[in-house]
């Protein structure tokens, strides 16, 4: 399983939160598997999005293709940063 975590900062969490699960169709054709929607302990409207996905692949196609930075856009999202991550180890304690 690979991974992508974005860290950015919304003009407005709920406006931002609002446009995200509208989107979940298309996350989910586009190879998204999971998610998880965090903040910064101190500033709401700093999250990051954390999700797994069929591929490394099809999560940079989905994400730097011009529909989805115009939705970031109207999200209000700014600078976004993307990680992406191969799995090397997991487990429960």
């Amino acid at each position: 399983m690979q991974y992508v975590l974005i860290i950015h900062e919304v003009e407005d969490y709920l406006a931002w939160k609002t446009v995200f699960d509208r989107a979940a169709d298309i996350r989910k054709k586009a190879g998204e598997r999971s998610y998880q929607v965090l903040n910064y302990e101190n500033e709401p409207n700093k999250i990051v999005h954390f999700s797994a996905w069929t591929s490394i692949s099809d999560a940079r196609a989905f994400f730097e293709s011009p529909e989805l930075v115009e939705i970031r856009r109207k999200a209000g999202v700014k600078l976004p940063e993307f990680i992406y991550l191969d799995r090397l180890e997991a487990g429960i304690l």
